[in-house]
């Protein structure tokens, strides 16, 4: 259904009951043989991925996954992703999204803090999960491998294909409402491990809805959208897989970006909306033969995660003929709250508001007092999309959430005309290739070290991957570090986006007069 120029708050869209596997329902009615998702020169139309979701979601039932159960989904980019996530959700339960690039020691704390009974993996990954201390704890681990093969696994592993073709008893009828969760998003923060966003069903479905209404054209008869980020990733989650759902469009899906194959991918499926990051445009625009493979197929480009420099923006519309617009979200938001209009972008700025949803600069001090165009203080939004709270953080939630305003932590400026500015982050969020790495997540790696006394983790300008990791690290009187000997200690133990790239080894750290380590001192110095 359409809704441009006609709805000035979510509710009256009509929209605001409609719960996610309802939304994928809708579509496969409307448009039941057009193509769905295209995977290396596979297609699935929206009938058959509907026919398949049921299965997988009776299968979960069969298994004695039912209302409110969490499922894990460990899985590259791949039609499995689209089929697991929907039919966990048809089956009534929660959708527990983990990074593949996770350790045993992260997929350890999403199982037990989420209280996950299955889990939805990639082959090559399993052996991360069997090697966590959670593996027991599972009742329940469906294997992906691509292409099917059927192999048998040990640890009550079963393959992806055997599991939904097992399924012989009914669709289930779960009682889901909007209201109730449908997403575990895990996001970090500076004051201790990955809390989980609880995203209900309608701050997905309204997040979809909104980022349809500023992506997709009308007058396009199906838009095809590069699916290359990451879906475990909030932003890809709505901007490719559930925006796409809704809208009926094509997923063409890629598990990576690996600058050949996208650019044939493109060549071959000419796809017209490419929601990525900037590492991912700057890599287009350094391939010198780019052109040659159609990307101005490309009408829109929707470029989140992390800030594009206005350069870069140029030279890929020129090669594109399309055009390329910012945004700006976070995980409690589904996460899209801002856009730069395409018709009058502004350089620098994350844009406006995007539809159903206000938002305001408040006192960093008392949170509350609204501050005036060009003052600078936190960035605070409200819409359907906004999260419910955290999973089990009562206090968090509180701190977070307060009168019906997501304060993002964020230190920002509104000019005159409501285009809104990120001036700094009070979280101290490094944005590294689109990814995001909170620094306690890494120093408490670095602080396992027998060797290391103290440490602390920044980021760093960096001009491929936006920001990359630079750890401060002071050695124990007596004892000596070097930059191979961290670099094979953090791999071991976090995801390949989390390791510091970069290592500076001091005698001692700035530090406050109670002792805090100064760490904007050192961020500024790295950034001179």
């Amino acid at each position: 259904m359409s809704t441009r120029g006609t709805s000035s708050t979510f509710e009256e869209t009509g929209m605001a009951d409609l719960t996610v596997p309802l939304m994928l329902a809708q579509t496969s009615e409307r448009y039941p043989d057009r193509k769905a998702i295209y995977f290396h020169g596979t297609e699935i139309d929206y009938k058959t991925l509907f026919f398949t979701v049921d299965r997988f979601a009776a299968a979960l039932a069969e298994a004695g996954i039912g209302e409110g159960d969490r499922v894990a989904i460990m899985l590259p980019n791949c039609p499995h992703y689209v089929i697991a996530y929907y039919g966990i959700l048809r089956a009534g339960a929660v959708v527990v999204q983990i990074s593949p690039m996770s350790v045993p020691r992260e997929v350890e704390h999403y199982v037990q803090d989420s209280g996950a009974k299955a889990i939805v993996v990639f082959a090559p990954l399993l052996p991360v999960v069997m090697n966590s201390s959670v593996a027991d704890d599972l009742v329940k681990k469906i294997v992906v491998e691509l292409p099917p093969v059927g192999t048998s696994y040990e640890g009550g592993a079963v393959n992806f294909e055997s599991f939904v073709k097992s399924a012989a008893g009914p669709v289930p009828q779960p009682n889901t409402v909007s209201d109730d969760v449908a997403v575990l998003q895990y996001t970090g923060g500076t004051t201790g491990r990955a809390k989980g966003a609880m995203l209900t069903h309608r701050n997905v479905v309204a997040n979809a809805l909104q980022s349809s209404l500023l992506m997709v054209s009308e007058d396009v008869e199906q838009e095809r959208i590069l699916s290359v980020i990451p879906l475990f990733h909030v932003y890809a989650m709505t901007t490719t897989m559930n925006m796409g759902i809704l809208t009926g469009s094509q997923l063409i899906m890629l598990p990576r970006f690996e600058i050949e194959e996208v650019l044939n991918t493109i060549k071959q499926t000419k796809p017209t909306l490419f929601p990525g990051v900037p590492t991912m445009y700057i890599a287009i625009n350094a391939h010198p033969k780019a052109q040659e493979y159609g990307v101005d197929s490309i009408r829109v480009c929707i470029s989140g995660s992390a800030p594009l420099p206005v350069e870069v923006i140029k030279e890929f519309e020129v090669k594109t003929k399309g055009t390329v617009i910012e945004g700006y979200g976070l995980s409690e938001a589904s996460p899209v709250t801002h856009f730069n209009p395409i018709e009058k972008r502004k350089a620098g700025s994350i844009g406006k508001p995007i539809p159903f949803t206000e938002a305001k600069i408040v006192d960093l001090h008392d949170g509350v007092t609204e501050l005036k165009p060009g003052e600078e203080g936190e960035l605070v939004v409200r819409g359907p999309q906004v999260m419910k709270g955290y999973w089990n953080l009562p206090q968090e939630t509180a701190e977070t959430l307060k009168n019906g305003w997501l304060h993002t932590g964020d230190i920002a400026k509104m000019d005159d005309e409501g285009y809104y500015y990120i001036i700094d982050r009070k979280k101290d969020l490094i944005l590294a290739s689109g990814f995001n790495v909170y620094p306690r997540d890494v120093e408490e790696v670095l602080y396992q070290h027998p060797n290391v006394l103290e440490a602390v983790v920044v980021g760093v300008p960096d001009p491929y991957r936006g920001e990359t990791v630079k750890a401060f690290v002071v050695p124990k009187p007596g004892t000596q570090l070097t930059e191979e000997e961290m670099n094979h200690f953090c791999r071991e133990r976090l995801a390949a986006y989390k390791v510091p790239r970069l290592y500076e080894f001091r005698s001692e750290l700035p530090k406050t007069a109670v002792g805090k380590i100064l760490r904007r001192t050192l961020r500024d110095e790295s950034q001179k």
